[in-house]
């Protein structure tokens, strides 16, 4: 019964799943409605931010009445201020975050205002105007500068991407933050308006204004009193906390003993919580009276506010704009410049550093009573405002409005950042788990000349440990896209793509035309309008990512053949040939591809023969590229400690590495002399021969061993093939290892027992680290290595059998390979293959933020 209800209720999860997307695919055949604005602020936690000043500005502009206005709120039973004030005005309505209303005003709104990210279905259509505000200058470090930034920054650069203007706050932002930090010089091809921030503009109140805020702050429940404002706005430190209710717990602790310290006739200490912890503060009775209302904008408080108290929070900047008093208030300061970092030192900052409660209250005191103080300090805010908040006036709601909605660009700071003389290349790196593929490719970017390509690479967001610590490995200078959510769309089409790949049908995604807006939508998804020169699918082995990759605007497009591929189709793995429908529904479409890259000479020759004539291929859409190798990476894998491998078994008593035996063994100066192989545990491999191979070998040498360093599905057959051939104590299967390098270099010989191979990595590695190598004859072995390094055998048992006993005879001297010369011709190989020979794009000007006459854009009074 329990099995029958868990399987109604799946059923009717992805039933449920099946009605939203169809529904979301409808609303998005909708029309773009002219003139309708939708707003969002931290994935709806209210009407807040720049967006919040941005619509309020609107609403006052005479010339824009026309508008319609969308706020998203995460629940429209909450944010009843907002709601309220707006309740009479046919102009505003709101939508609750991701619900139907929400995706239908998503779709079809001409103008989409976000100070953080849209979720991963959103791609904007054709038509749409999207505006990212962002929601601070940085002084914690951001994007690509936090540890793992690649992984965290992914959906926020595919925000950014998609935009049609960023909103920067100063130079500083610009550069250190959308340029660099984010990498987006020479991808982004929207505008930045460094115009200042419009949320600052609350800070700007009249008499009038002041008053009636300090009205509305006390009607909120906050007892204020004749008392000076000291607002305490802590930044959210991300994973360090665990758990934002304990945080919030802990600042209502900071408060309470700071009003303390300070008395209650002359301060009131306020707090304002990031978004993140606000709603367990605002459910917690302790804070009623001191707690800052996430309905009242940030700015208007700070406009109210004698001194601030942050940490590492951008708010800071904005309070500059008031040359009042800022202090920062840091106990974990090391702890949090370890884990996360700042652009700027403590010692820099344009208040006092603070680290106890104690020093806290002596700085908030001497601000308010000791010129002196306050003059030195004023020297320093001055030189921080004029660096970073000089637009910041009280009119940049304004212009902004002036660029965006009324298409105004001369006079105001517009900048474009798209110009790189660099070629533009976008790579796709496969699934990243720990094969050939994943390791060419990571070579490649860490040799490519990056002063010549300006490098992206695009995967399936990885989740598995394996797959993390391969994106960990990426260069970081290349920028990396993950690949989040589904494809938008109706299942209808998305049954219709799938059958064409089960027919290969090559032609459905280009001639039909719901298809071929099915795939542009999904680039626009992905890369906004990202745009490149060089295209290429490195893995080369799935029909989805070849299309979309078809699918890319004006360039130039190749796709890798790593191996035998016809082979490949025919590879039975557990009993079943697994790629006999997938891999040809790849070649049905490499006629689209303007270069099919095989990974050695030999391999083009037999990828030609075997592909050309029967998929109708030119002769000259063949080409070659060898894979590049990283000495480095191997040499320094190598002198790891065989015994401290952080893959070996964990003693579940002791907590400690357990060396396993075989590790002991090769260490041990027994005489005994070990073979060594590594691969995927799969037919091609056939690992099974190499075993049948060594138990003749063992037989004549009864002091030779052999380890087989891998994973993959035949490991269990491979260990019964062990045990039956009594050859347990003798050869082990083992694995996987992230670091097999040091298992190699413990060994005597590396043995290669394929059935074929592309390039085979495990050669050229072996060759780094100066093994003796025998292998079996297939086509590509004979280009794997320069010169005659190999001791090649022919396919079957006994040869193989005597290539190992010539090694154990002294017949088969180490291998060498010139890495830097190798790796030359390798990477002009890369150049011939990808074209790049044949584009060479115009020099742009000299780096830095580059201002362009840029001619009116649409304007919202058309």
């Amino acid at each position: 019964m329990r099995r029958i209800v868990r399987r109604a209720t799946r059923l009717l999860r992805q039933l449920g799943r099946a009605v939203k997307a169809e529904l979301r695919a409808a609303v998005r055949r909708g029309p773009i409605r002219s003139g309708t604005v939708l707003y969002e602020s931290f994935a709806g936690n209210g009407a807040l931010c720049n967006p919040e000043a941005l619509f309020r500005e609107l609403l006052r502009a005479s010339d824009l009445t026309n508008l319609r206005h969308i706020w998203v709120l995460d629940s429209l039973r909450a944010h009843r201020a907002i709601r309220a004030e707006y309740a009479g005005d046919p102009r505003v309505r709101f939508v609750r975050y991701r619900s139907l209303a929400y995706h239908r005003a998503l779709a079809t709104s001409q103008y989409l205002i976000n100070n953080a990210t849209f979720p991963p279905e959103f791609s904007k259509r054709d038509g749409q105007v999207y505006i990212n505000t962002w929601h601070g200058t940085p002084l914690k470090q951001m994007g690509y500068d936090m540890p793992n930034g690649a992984m965290d920054s992914a959906n926020t650069i595919r925000n950014f991407v998609a935009a049609d203007y960023l909103l920067s706050q100063n130079s500083f932002m610009t550069e250190q933050m959308y340029e660099k930090a984010y990498k987006l010089r020479g991808i982004f091809n929207g505008l930045i308006i460094e115009e200042g921030y419009p949320r600052v503009d609350h800070q700007f109140l009249d008499q009038e204004h002041f008053l009636k805020s300090r009205a509305d702050l006390e009607s909120s429940g906050v007892d204020l009193g004749d008392r000076s404002i000291v607002l305490y706005a802590p930044t959210w430190k991300g994973d360090s906390f665990s758990n934002p209710e304990d945080d919030a717990r802990q600042l209502l602790e900071t408060v309470v003993s700071l009003q303390a310290l300070l008395g209650d006739e002359q301060y009131v200490v306020l707090l304002k919580t990031h978004q993140i912890v606000h709603r367990y503060a605002a459910a917690n009775p302790a804070f009623a009276k001191l707690l800052v209302p996430n309905d009242m904008p940030t700015n208007t408080i700070l406009g109210l506010s004698s001194a601030l108290i942050t940490d590492y929070s951008s708010i800071f900047f904005d309070f500059l704009a008031t040359d009042r008093p800022i202090i920062f208030y840091t106990p974990d300061v090391d702890e949090y410049s370890e884990s996360r970092g700042t652009y700027f030192s403590p010692a820099t900052l344009p208040g006092p550093v603070c680290s106890t409660l104690e020093e806290l209250h002596a700085a908030i005191i001497e601000a308010g009573t000791d010129p002196q103080e306050q003059s030195a300090r004023a020297g320093t805010r001055e030189t921080w405002k004029e660096r970073f908040v000089p637009n910041d006036d009280g009119l940049v709601s304004r212009r902004v409005i002036d660029v965006v909605f009324r298409g105004e660009h001369r006079d105001h700071r517009v900048l474009s950042i798209g110009d790189d003389s660099r070629t533009r290349v976008l790579l796709h790196l496969g699934g990243m788990r720990s094969n050939g593929i994943t390791s060419s490719a990571l070579y490649l970017l860490n040799f490519i000349d990056h002063t010549r390509y300006d490098v992206s690479v695009i995967f399936t967001r990885p989740l598995g440990a394996q797959q993390r610590a391969n994106q960990a490995r990426v260069d970081p200078r290349v920028r990396q896209f993950h690949r989040a959510g589904g494809m938008n769309g109706s299942k209808f089409s998305h049954l219709r793509r799938k059958l064409a790949d089960r027919r290969q049908d090559a032609s459905l995604h280009v001639d039909s035309p719901s298809q071929r807006r099915l795939w542009d939508d999904e680039w626009n998804r992905c890369f906004g309008q990202s745009r490149f020169d060089i295209v290429a699918d490195f893995s080369g082995y799935t029909a989805f990512w070849a299309i979309l990759l078809l699918h890319s605007p004006d360039a130039r497009r190749s796709i890798w053949l790593h191996n035998d591929m016809s082979a490949e189709a025919n590879r039975v793995i557990r009993g079943r040939r697994r790629m006999r429908r997938s891999l040809p529904a790849v070649f049905a479409l490499y006629r689209g591809f303007d270069a099919l890259v095989s990974v050695s000479p030999s391999l083009r020759e037999l990828n030609r023969k075997a592909l050309g004539t029967r998929f109708r291929l030119r002769d000259d859409q063949f080409a070659f590229a060898r894979n590049i190798v990283d000495d480095e990476h191997v040499l320094k894998g190598m002198r790891a400690d065989l015994r401290e491998l952080q893959d070996h078994p964990i003693d579940v008593e002791t907590g400690e590495i357990h060396v396993p035996e075989w590790a002991s063994e090769m260490l041990t100066d027994d005489g005994s002399r070990w073979f060594v192989t590594v691969g995927r545990f799969s037919t091609e491999k056939n690992h099974a021969r190499l075993l049948r191979a060594f138990a003749l070998v063992h037989l004549e040498y009864p002091d030779s061993r052999l380890v087989i360093v891998g994973y993959g599905p035949l490991r269990a057959e491979l260990e019964r093939t062990v045990d039956a051939l009594k050859l347990t104590g003798a050869a082990f299967i083992v694995g996987p290892y992230s670091n097999p390098f040091p298992i190699v270099a413990a060994a005597d010989c590396f043995v290669l027992s394929s059935n074929y191979e592309g390039q085979p990595m495990a050669l050229l590695e072996a060759a780094i680290i100066g093994m003796p190598i025998v292998s079996v004859d297939f086509e590509s072995v004979h280009d794997a290595l320069p010169g005659d390094e190999i001791h090649v055998v022919p396919q079957d048992d006994e040869s193989l059998a005597r290539g190992m006993r010539s090694f154990l005879r002294g017949e088969v001297t180490p291998a060498t390979l010139d890495v830097d010369g190798y790796n030359r011709s390798a990477i002009e190989e890369f150049h011939a293959a990808t074209g790049n020979a044949r584009m060479v794009r115009k020099p742009s000007r000299e780096s830095g933020v580059q201002q362009k006459a840029i001619p009116p854009g649409v304007s919202a009074l058309d």
